[in-house]
Parts: C-alpha cells; sequence; structure tokens
C-alpha cells in the first residue's frame, strides 16, 4: 500500500495498493520538479525583487570602480613616461621649446619639458597661488615672472612653495626674495592651469594672489603679457637667501594604488556574484525546512484524531 503525497508535500491521507502504477518514476520527477520550482517562489515578491535590483546596482557600480581604476593605473604610466621622456634629458633653451607654441591652449604638445633660461626677475609683479600643499603641509606657491635674457614675453616661473604660516603677500615676500641680477633657471614647462568644475572663472583673488597659476586669467588682471606656458623650477642659479622657500617636485614616477584598488573592486564583485545566490539558495531551503515541519506537524494530528 502506497500512501499519496500531494504537491505541496502534504498527504492527502489516500492510500493506493502497491503495484497498481498509479505511482510510477515520471509522476515522482515531476513532482520534484514542481517542488524546487515553488520552493524559490518567494524571490518574486516585491521585497525580495528590490533586493535583486539593489545587488544588481551594487555589482554594476563595483564594476565601473574596478574599471576605473584600471583607466588611472593606464593614465598613471602613460605621464610617467611622458615625463621620463621629456624631463630627464639635457634642458633645451626655452626659446627653442617654445617655437610653435603660441597660445596656452599648445601647452600640451611641451608639457614637462625640461629647459633652461637665462634672465632677471621682476620682483615687483610676483604673486601666490594659496590652498595648496606639500607633503600634507598648507601653504602657498610662488610665483615670479621672468624677463629672458634673449628677449620677448616673460614668462611665470613657479619657484617653490612656502607654509601658510607666512602670512606676508607683498612682493618680494619677506624670506623667500628671487636672486637680484641675472639668472640661470632649469625647471620643466607646465601648461597652464583651468578652472575646476566648482572654481569660478576669474582666477584674481586680490591682494597679489590668484586662484590659480592660469596665464590668460592673470594676463587679464594685469594687463601684462607672459609666455602660453610657466615653468616650475627645478634649480636656480645663483641661489638666493630664501630659507623658508621649498622647491616642489614633479609627480612620483609610480604606479599608486590603482592596481590593487581595482583588484579589490573586482573581488568584490566575484563575491557579490557567486555569494548573492548562495544566500538565496540558503534562505530557499530555510524555509522548505520550515514548510516540512509544519506540514509533519499537520499530517501527525490528523493521524491521531
Amino acid at each position: 500500500m502506497v500512501s499519496v503525497v500531494g504537491p505541496a508535500g502534504i498527504g492527502t491521507g489516500y492510500v493506493v495498493p502497491a503495484g497498481t502504477g498509479a505511482i510510477d518514476g515520471s509522476d515522482s520527477r515531476a513532482t520534484r520538479r514542481y517542488g524546487s520550482a515553488t520552493m524559490y517562489r518567494f524571490l518574486l515578491r516585491p521585497r525580495w525583487i528590490l533586493s535583486h535590483i539593489a545587488v544588481l546596482a551594487l555589482i554594476v557600480a563595483m564594476v565601473n570602480l574596478s574599471l576605473w581604476q584600471v583607466r588611472r593605473l593606464d593614465e598613471r604610466r602613460e605621464l610617467n613616461a611622458l615625463i621620463a621622456a621629456r624631463g630627464d634629458g639635457e634642458p633645451v633653451d626655452l626659446e627653442r621649446a617654445l617655437r610653435g607654441i603660441d597660445a596656452p591652449d599648445d601647452g600640451e604638445r611641451v608639457d614637462y619639458q625640461i629647459v633652461k633660461v637665462r634672465g632677471t626677475f621682476d620682483a615687483e609683479h610676483e604673486f601666490t597661488v594659496p590652498s595648496r600643499t606639500l607633503n600634507g603641509a598648507p601653504g602657498r606657491y610662488v610665483v615670479t615672472p621672468l624677463r629672458p635674457e634673449s628677449g620677448g614675453a616673460e614668462v611665470l616661473v613657479f619657484r617653490g612653495f612656502i607654509p601658510q604660516a607666512i602670512a606676508d603677500t607683498d612682493p618680494p615676500i619677506d624670506g623667500v626674495e628671487p636672486p637680484s641680477g641675472t639668472a640661470t633657471v632649469v625647471g620643466w614647462l607646465r601648461v597652464t592651469e583651468r578652472p575646476g568644475s566648482l572654481q569660478r572663472d576669474d582666477a584674481d583673488l586680490g591682494n597679489h594672489q590668484f586662484a590659480r597659476i592660469d596665464i590668460a586669467g592673470i594676463e587679464r588682471s594685469t594687463g601684462r603679457a607672459y609666455a602660453p606656458v610657466y615653468v616650475q623650477a627645478d634649480r636656480i642659479t645663483p641661489a638666493s637667501d630664501a630659507p623658508l622657500l621649498s622647491p616642489f617636485p614633479l609627480p612620483e614616477r609610480t604606479e599608486g594604488p590603482h592596481f590593487s584598488y581595482a583588484a579589490q573592486w573586482a573581488i568584490f564583485t566575484l563575491i557579490a556574484l557567486f555569494g548573492y545566490p548562495m544566500v538565496l539558495r540558503r534562505v530557499a531551503r530555510s524555509r522548505d525546512d520550515d514548510d516540512d515541519d509544519d506540514d509533519d506537524a499537520i499530517t501527525d494530528g490528523g493521524h491521531g484524531s
């Protein structure tokens, strides 16, 4: 005699004699498939659908963050290669380096090119760029125009960094005066700085300060003409007695943490892809076990009566 079990696993109380063929292998397989399907039906409820959408959005975000770090790594490698190609050789005369560079927009073609220029500093028109940092310490850039000995437009020279504690803004700033007379500057050409998304177009802050080394903006504010790129000084001879002035280095030629960050986001993505289905399966099994316990209790109660 065989007791028939319904699709939900609940005994029907109907007894079929053994060997009658009422329950065969195909019916058993169909019952298992039906039970497996119904076990996961709860995942279609609204709160579970919201959970699926949230996890999917998280996976998409993590994939994009990983790819973004890979792009940052590529950019860093390109920058390192550019600095090595242009900034490690023998200095080129400024006049030669600026041939064909007629506007700030052309500056990308000579960015980080190492140059040398001989001339006289125009300390009267020196200015600073506040809200900058060096090794985590706040302070200002000191920028002084230089009149090239060979003639032509003055070139802005980013001479170095002073700590925020120095309040003097009147040129020349005490303790960081440029050398008097003729000097030779060796440094790297840098492109003009442009306003960020949250910065105003006018870089002039007043009191001999500018928000950035924006050559076109500085020209508009001062009424003076400058070379379309500026020089970030590496060394100046003769050296001046400027104990408060610190040289500002080029970016470190490392790959930074971008590769490790990309790997971390990729690992988090894999955890979500494989972990979330495992969690859903565990929840489904737990719910199914609870239903079986309830069915057994009902069956036992029916037999007892």
